[in-house]
């Protein structure tokens, strides 16, 4: 007998809703009339009297607003509902998984200090998913040099973070909320003492970012 591969389980569900469907594709079709007949009746008036500066305003607003209206239709012609299964991850192996890429956004260093943008960084650089498999980008619109050098400086501190989440299974990967909680239940040998060292790898690169900003 020859082996059947079970085809695996998808990560996700995408279930289309069919009677919001039918409602949403009915008020647009009657909307749709609706404004179809407000323009056949704009442009006829234009055409059999002379326009004046207000009513040309007025027919430029309504057909940017009918515009804006007939684009937004795309979201609601097919309302969907979505179920996602992350514990089905666990059961893939490595090479099997789909590559993901995360992007995180910066523009203005005073509305969003670098020290929270390096804890973002590493905590979705310490994601539980096979090496080679995840990017991570930043795109910082506003040019900061305080947010470049705390990425540089969240590269190196990284180098000791990831290996030390992925040695003692962490589940707080975030610096910021890991250290004042303490996971002191981890009872594994060296635990306590890596988590100092780390602790204190920590604090130096936040003081070296400190001392670069002044």
């Amino acid at each position: 007998m020859l082996a059947c591969k079970m085809k695996p389980l998808p990560f996700n569900l995408c279930n289309p809703k069919k009677r919001p469907a039918i409602i949403n594709r009915s008020y647009a079709l009657l909307h749709f009339i609706a404004a179809t007949s407000l323009i056949f009746y704009r442009v006829s008036s234009l055409l059999h009297s002379r326009p004046s500066l207000p009513h040309l305003l007025v027919f430029a607003s309504e057909l940017i607003l009918s515009l804006l209206w007939l684009l937004n239709q795309a979201y609601l012609w097919t309302p969907v509902s979505r179920k996602t299964f992350p514990e089905r991850l666990l059961q893939e192996k490595g090479e099997e998984l789909p590559g993901i890429d995360v992007f995180i956004c910066t523009a203005d260093p005073k509305k969003e200090p670098p020290l929270e943008v390096m804890n973002t960084v590493l905590s979705a650089m310490a994601l539980d998913y096979p090496i080679g498999k995840l990017s991570v980008y930043v795109s910082d619109d506003g040019g900061s040099s305080s947010t470049l050098h705390a990425i540089r400086e969240a590269w190196k501190f990284g180098r000791s973070w990831l290996p030390f989440c992925t040695r003692f299974g962490i589940k707080t990967r975030c610096p910021k909320a890991y250290f004042p909680r303490y996971e002191d239940d981890l009872g594994e040998k060296g635990y306590h003492e890596e988590k100092e060292k780390i602790k204190s790898t920590c604090e130096c690169y936040v003081a070296l970012f400190l001392t670069f900003r002044r």
